[in-house]
């Protein structure tokens, strides 16, 4: 190249190094480093044509982020307007030599979809631009470039507007893949849904760009699925497609979480795909469909399958849709009557949808709306086969009880931060309605584990209740079934399970903590309270029925529970009211009203020992 030549490059490179903040100078030198980035790629100078590219680059980028931080500014959006223009005006040209869009490929993507946050003509004439790459570039070459664009955006372009042109580029590029489809589909999908959840977890408030998002989504998996028409062998790319559109399904419930009419839209649309991958209501909620396409697709350790974490979520969430929206269910193709009265009257099926609502229950980023659903969908289903205990002597319950503990946990974190009293008695409700499901000779166990695995003293005293009303009713219906009989010639006790030493297991573990020492008060106010309760229900009920089913009145144990569970609870509790009896503010007065009713009842429970103890 000739030294006069030369001297023109190094005059443009200055050039763009110029004066960068005065608009009116920005398309003359941006068509000046356009025609001349073509001329040396013509020439065959590569090295020298990407060196400029790389300076148009970081010449526009100032522009682009002022775009965004002041999207009030007429006059930049009005630039950003003629910069898409004449880039797209560029590439556009019959005349334009192919190498130089190829050359061009790899950096306008990012560049142009900066511009198009200025408004929606820019976002327009972004995908046009993105659009007319994919049509005349290396398909291959364009998947990688799309893919790289979304992966590395600065923080100031993680929005909406910044994505959807160039999902809606790829949505065009899969189209166009002719060879190992599966494989390219799915180095795309995690890139993809990695760009959503992101969007998903920050979109504090609702905005049509968030929606626009998801639709793009959903028009790439549109063209995966007229991909899949094209194959013989359909079978993988099917799976990764339904794993897809639940993963979308959880998504857009978390993003449009306080948008539900356009979060119904979303998934009418998402419920169209299931029957296409295969996919049915009742697979859904008992979890194969899931873990068969999980499977097929490849191994749980493979990175690509990580971005699936929230299937099960989506697959829970399509069904919920399904029972509140008949048109859900119609786009899904499917009968929910029919699904409904299979898990009312299989147990099987009813636990394992109840170990996948526990996906819905547990997340911090669902609504409180879509939790709602999810328990009337759980009550629905536990309606007509959760108030018979049915024992089946063929089914290992042992296998499900790390399910039904896990999901009853789940809807503990409802009852805990639920945001009213309605939707806390909802969830006390079905957590009642699990635990009957439940064999009386396993509920023991659940029960237990949920109170020694709870650091909320309101839930433990919750569940020492719901221990006690246990119980209770075991008693009651060994009277019934031994009327006419004392209870002191009763042999077995009404359930060996509940009415056993892990009754005072459970009250020991609050009133002496394995950590030692007495219980924190007044922290744990409402756990002591609940224990003591229990103590002395179990401690009245054996003296007066003349039985030791607990071993509440065997010396060894009244001693123990004397010395090592109320005098210290008493000292404790006559420390901490001392503490704040000449306090005045709010915070004494709430403790020590929180200390008056375990007063009471220790000082009771105090009594009842001291009474046995005399004649044990």
């Amino acid at each position: 190249m000739s030294e006069e030549k030369l001297r023109q490059d190094s005059h443009l490179a200055d050039s763009l190094n110029a004066d960068a903040s005065s608009p009116n100078s920005i398309i003359p030198r941006l068509q000046q480093a356009l025609a001349t980035c073509s001329q040396l790629i013509e020439a065959g100078d590569i090295s020298k044509s990407n060196e400029l590219v790389v300076e148009l680059v970081d010449f526009l980028n100032p522009f682009s982020v002022s775009v965004v931080e002041d999207a009030s500014n007429l006059e930049l959006e009005t630039t950003a307007f003629e910069i898409l223009t004449e880039i797209d005006r560029f590439i556009s040209s019959p005349s334009r030599n192919q190498e130089v869009i190829d050359a061009l490929s790899f950096e306008l993507p990012k560049v142009v979809c900066k511009f198009a946050c200025a408004s929606k003509r820019c976002s327009e004439i972004a995908e046009l631009i993105v659009g007319h790459l994919v049509s005349t570039c290396s398909p291959r070459d364009m998947l990688s470039i799309l893919c790289a664009a979304l992966s590395s955006p600065s923080e100031t372009f993680k929005i909406p507007c910044y994505f959807a042109p160039l999902i809606g580029g790829l949505t065009e590029v899969i189209i166009l893949i002719q060879r190992r489809q599966f494989e390219q589909v799915k180095t795309v999908i995690p890139v993809i849904l990695g760009v959503l959840k992101s969007v998903s977890l920050e979109a504090d408030v609702e905005d049509k760009d968030t929606e626009e998002l998801f639709h793009k989504a959903i028009g790439l998996a549109e063209s995966i699925q007229a991909v899949c028409k094209k194959l013989k062998d359909k079978k993988k790319l099917c799976a990764l497609l339904g794993l897809f559109v639940l993963q979308l399904m959880a998504l857009a419930s978390i993003a449009m979480r306080r948008n539900i009419s356009s979060l119904l839209s979303i998934v009418l649309y998402l419920s169209r795909f299931l029957p296409l991958c295969g996919i049915s209501y009742e697979g859904l909620i008992t979890g194969p469909d899931i873990d068969k396409f999980k499977s097929i697709c490849g191994d749980d350790r493979d990175d690509d399958m990580a971005c699936f974490s929230h299937v099960k979520h989506g697959g829970s969430l399509a069904v919920i849709w399904g029972y509140k929206s008949n048109e859900a269910s119609m786009a899904a193709d499917e009968d929910f009557e029919a699904v409904k009265n299979e898990l009312q009257m299989n147990q099987t099926k009813r636990w394992q949808a109840i170990g996948m609502l526990k996906h819905v229950f547990s997340s911090i980023d669902l609504s409180w709306e879509l939790k709602t659903h999810a328990l009337d969908f759980l009550f629905c289903i536990m309606d007509g086969g959760a108030t018979v205990e049915i024992q089946n002597d063929n089914m290992d319950y042992y296998t499900y009880m790390p399910t039904l503990y896990t999901a009853l946990q789940a809807i503990e974190m409802v009852i805990i931060y639920a945001p009213n009293a309605v939707l806390r008695k909802k969830s006390f409700d079905a957590l009642k309605k699990v635990l009957a499901d439940v064999p009386s000779s396993l509920r023991f166990d659940i029960l237990k584990a949920l109170i020694q695995n709870n650091e909320c003293s309101s839930m433990i005293a919750i569940l020492l209740d719901c221990f006690k009303r246990e119980m209770l009713e075991e008693h009651s219906r060994s009277i019934s079934v031994t009327s006419g009989v004392s209870e002191a010639e009763v042999k077995d006790p009404p359930c060996a399970s509940f009415w056993s030493a892990g009754a005072l297991e459970l009250v020991e573990l609050v009133l002496k903590p394995p950590k030692g020492g007495p219980p924190s008060l007044p922290e744990y106010s409402d756990a002591v309270l609940s224990a003591l309760n229990l103590y002395r229900f179990v401690l009245i009920r054996e003296s007066t029925g003349k039985t030791n089913y607990t071993g509440v009145l065997s010396k060894d144990m009244l001693q123990k529970a004397y010395n090592e569970w109320l005098l210290p609870l008493r000292t404790l509790v006559t420390g901490v009211v001392a503490e704040n009896q000449n306090d005045h503010d709010q915070l004494a007065s709430d403790a020590i009203c929180a200390l008056n009713p375990i007063e009471l009842v220790l000082y009771r429970c105090i009594e009842l020992v001291e009474d046995n103890l005399k004649h044990a």
